[in-house]
């Protein structure tokens, strides 16, 4: 089954708990672990100057030129509501490919920290609670919750994360720089 099937099955049946085991890209945001399908990482950069473009979405921060390629950077922080934090020397962006809107997209989604990569196995997942807006919500983009010995990990949709409208705001960035 291709991954994205896999994430799509999921989404939408939240007993499905099995598809859901794998390996994760574990990150920080402030206090909280969040966990990105590894598959959908491409590489982790340190932070590097980006070019702010005007009239995008508050969380598109810019774009970067990595390699001679642009590619469009969001701020998860600002996407899930928390304030602006002052980059450190921890601070990176991962580089992720996904599908938004039927179209797969590079881009850069910059974090706090990252932590390591997990093995979340199936007895280590628990569906969402729908506190979270997993109904069918805006933020309906946590697969699940993981738990291992040290962390409670918030299992991201990284497509579902940045949504379909962000693929006109990541496709303006792109092209105005």
């Amino acid at each position: 089954m291709h991954t994205s099937e896999v994430v799509r099955r999921a989404s939408t049946d939240p007993l499905d708990l099995a598809s859901l085991a794998g390996k994760y890209m574990a990150f920080k945001l402030s206090d909280e672990v969040y966990g990105l399908e590894i598959l959908k990482v491409r590489e982790i950069i340190r932070m590097m100057e980006i070019t702010r473009v005007p009239r995008v979405q508050e969380y598109v921060r810019g774009v970067i030129n990595l390699r001679g390629k642009v590619i469009a950077v969001a701020d998860l922080r600002s996407r899930f509501g928390m304030p602006r934090a002052a980059t450190t020397d921890q601070s990176v962006i991962i580089v992720v490919q996904c599908a938004l809107g039927g179209r797969e997209l590079t881009m850069g989604i910059l974090v706090d920290q990252v932590l390591e990569v997990l093995s979340i196995e199936e007895d280590q997942i628990e569906p969402a609670p729908p506190s979270l807006g997993t109904n069918g919500g805006e933020f309906d983009f946590v697969l699940g919750v993981g738990k291992t010995e040290e962390h409670v990990v918030l299992l991201l949709d990284i497509g579902r994360a940045l949504s379909a409208r962000a693929v006109g705001a990541f496709e303006q960035s792109a092209r105005a720089a």
